[in-house]
C-alpha cells in the first residue's frame, strides 16, 4: 500500500475494529430452529445458519457487526439483531473512523489462506487496512454497490445455470437406469430383431459363471495343498445377498433387479505401512479414496512397491473396476469412478470388478452416480458416516440386456460430453467473475476507483481527532478514591 493518495494513510488491525463481547451466551447447532424470533449467524456459507427464540441470546452491541469465522476465514457483515453460533467466530464492530461497508470489505480482500497463518483472529492484527477520507469512503462504496450489483446479478445467473445443469445430469442419469431413455429403442429392437438375453437370463448366467470360478479357485487351492475336496465342500459357497425389491420401482419389460454383490466381486483395498520407506515409490497405482469424484482415473497421486501390495490386504484391481467412496462426511462417500489403468487401493474406497464379468462399467458408473444421494443415506455409522463391503454388496443393481446397457452408455455419453462442455464454460465465466471482482476491490483500496477530492478531510486529520478524543475520555475517568478514613 504503499502508493496509496496522499490523503490515505495505512492503521492496523487494532485501530480499524473493536472486538466486541457476545455476551458469553451461543447457540449450539443442534438447538438451531428452523424458524424463530432470532437469527444466527456462524461460520457457514449463508448469513443465516438458524434460529433462536431465546431473546436473552441476542448480541448487545450497536449494528452493524463484522462475524469472522475462525475455521472458515469468511467475514459477515451484520445489520440486525442476531444471536451467534457457537462454533468459532469473532464479532467486531468498526471504529469511527469508517464508512462500515467499506471496511467489510476491504477486510474480506486479505488472503488468509496464503498468508501462512492459522486459524485464529488473532492473525488479523499483523495486518494494514487503507484508510481514505470519510466522504471518499463514502463515494467507493456507492461505487462499489454499482459495480458489484451488476456483477453478482450476473454470478446468480450463472449459478442458476449451473444447479439446473446439474438437476439435468440426475435426470438423465434417471431415466437411462430405469429404462425410460432407451424405450424407443427397445420397441424397435423389439420389432425388428430376433430375441436376445433378457436381464434375468443374464443374471442367472452370472450368478452360475461366479459360482464355478470360486469352485475352480477352491479346487486349486485343494490341489496345491495336496488335499482331497472335503465332502460336500460346494456348500460352502457364499451366496451372494439378494437385493429387497419392495420399495423399488417396476423395471421395463427384460430388466431385473439385482444386487452388486450378486453380479459383481467387490474388493476393499489398504494402506500399505507408511512407517516403511520401501512400501512405497514402487511401480503399482495406489488410489486414495480422494481421487474418486466422479470421474476416470488414468494415474494415481501415490505408488506402492510390490512388497507394500505383498504386506497390505490391498490388491490390485482390473481396469474396467468401478471404485466407490465409502468414508467421509463431505463430498466423497458415495463418490464413483472408473479405473482406466489396473491399480490398488486403499481401504477407505470398495473396487467393484465389473469388467471382470463381461458388462460395460460405464452403465454401473452411471447408476451408482445416479445413486449418490440415496447410497450416502444408506451408511452406517455414528461419529463417521460410512459404507462397509456389505453394504455396498446390498445396494440394489438394474440389471438389462447387455446391448441395452450399451446403447444407456452410448446415448448418456454422448450427452454428458454436451453437459460438461457448458459446465466448464460456466466455471470459467464464474472464475473471470471473481477475478474482475478482485480486480474491482484492488482498485477501491488503492484508491483507484474514484477520483480524489482535495476538499475533503484527510484521514490523518480524521485519525488524530479521533485519538484526541480517546485520550480525553480517558482523562476524565473517575479517580481513585480511598476508602480509609481519615485520621484527624
Amino acid at each position: 500500500m504503499s502508493d496509496l493518495p496522499t490523503s490515505w494513510l495505512q492503521i492496523g488491525f487494532d485501530e480499524a475494529v473493536e472486538l466486541i463481547s457476545d455476551r458469553g451466551f451461543r447457540i449450539k447447532q443442534k438447538d438451531y430452529l428452523p424458524a424463530g424470533k432470532l437469527p444466527v449467524v456462524d461460520q457457514g456459507e449463508g448469513l443465516i445458519g438458524g434460529y433462536t427464540n431465546d431473546l436473552d441470546a441476542k448480541v448487545d452491541s450497536p449494528a452493524p457487526v463484522i462475524v469472522f469465522g475462525d475455521h472458515t476465514r469468511r467475514f459477515k457483515f451484520v445489520k440486525f439483531p442476531f444471536s451467534v453460533g457457537a462454533d468459532g467466530v469473532k464479532l467486531f464492530v468498526p471504529t469511527a473512523l469508517w464508512d462500515p461497508v467499506f471496511v467489510y470489505l476491504q477486510l474480506g480482500t486479505i488472503d488468509l489462506e496464503n498468508r501462512g497463518y492459522g486459524r485464529h483472529y488473532q492473525h488479523l492484527r499483523k495486518e494494514f487496512l487503507a484508510l481514505p477520507p470519510v466522504n471518499e469512503q463514502t463515494r467507493i462504496v456507492e461505487k462499489l454497490e454499482e459495480l458489484l450489483s451488476d456483477l453478482d446479478a450476473g454470478v446468480a445467473e450463472l449459478k442458476v445455470a449451473q444447479k439446473k445443469l446439474g438437476q439435468y445430469r440426475q435426470s438423465l442419469l434417471k431415466s437411462a437406469v430405469e429404462g425410460a431413455l432407451t424405450a424407443d429403442w427397445r420397441e424397435v429392437q423389439r420389432k425388428h430383431t430376433t430375441p436376445r438375453e433378457t436381464g434375468a437370463q443374464l443374471l442367472q448366467r452370472i450368478l452360475t459363471e461366479r459360482r464355478a470360478r470360486w469352485e475352480a479357485k477352491q479346487l486349486a487351492k485343494f490341489a496345491e495343498q495336496g488335499k482331497t475336496p472335503p465332502k460336500d465342500w460346494q456348500k460352502k459357497y457364499p451366496e451372494p445377498v439378494q437385493p429387497d425389491t419392495s420399495d423399488l420401482p417396476e423395471l421395463p419389460e427384460g430388466w431385473v433387479w439385482s444386487s452388486i454383490g450378486q453380479c459383481f466381486h467387490v474388493a476393499v483395498g489398504a494402506t500399505p505401512s507408511r512407517k516403511e520407506s520401501s512400501y512405497w515409490g514402487g511401480s503399482i497405482p495406489w488410489v486414495s479414496s480422494g481421487e474418486v469424484r466422479f470421474s476416470r482415473i488414468t494415474s494415481t497421486k501415490e505408488m506402492i512397491s510390490d512388497e507394500g501390495l505383498r504386506n497390505s490386504s490391498t490388491q490390485i484391481n482390473p481396469v474396467g473396476s468401478v471404485l466407490l467412496g465409502m468414508i467421509g462426511e463431505g463430498k466423497t462417500r458415495g463418490q464413483v469412478a472408473i479405473l482406466d489403468i489396473e491399480a490398488a487401493n486403499n481401504q477407505n474406497c470398495a473396487a467393484i470388478w465389473v469388467s471382470e464379468m463381461g458388462l460395460p462399467a460405464e452403465y454401473v458408473y452411471y447408476w451408482l452416480w445416479s445413486q449418490y444421494e440415496q447410497t450416502r443415506r444408506g451408511s452406517s455409522g455414528n461419529n463417521q458416516p460410512a459404507l462397509n463391503k456389505s453394504i455396498v454388496e446390498q445396494i440394489p443393481f438394474p440389471l438389462a440386456p447387455v446391448a441395452e446397457m450399451m446403447e444407456v452408455v452410448r446415448i448418456v455419453g454422448n450427452t454428458l460430453d454436451s453437459v460438461l462442455e457448458q459446465e466448464t464454460a460456466i466455471e470459467h465465466s464464474l472464475k473471470q467473475s471473481a477475478a474482475q471482482r478482485q480486480n474491482i476491490l484492488r482498485a477501491a483500496f488503492a484508491g483507484q476507483l474514484v477520483p480524489q477530492d482535495p476538499n475533503d478531510e484527510p484521514a490523518s486529520v480524521l485519525l488524530q481527532r479521533i485519538r484526541t478524543e480517546r485520550a480525553a475520555q480517558v482523562a476524565v475517568k473517575k479517580p481513585y478514591r480511598s476508602k480509609r478514613k481519615e485520621i484527624s
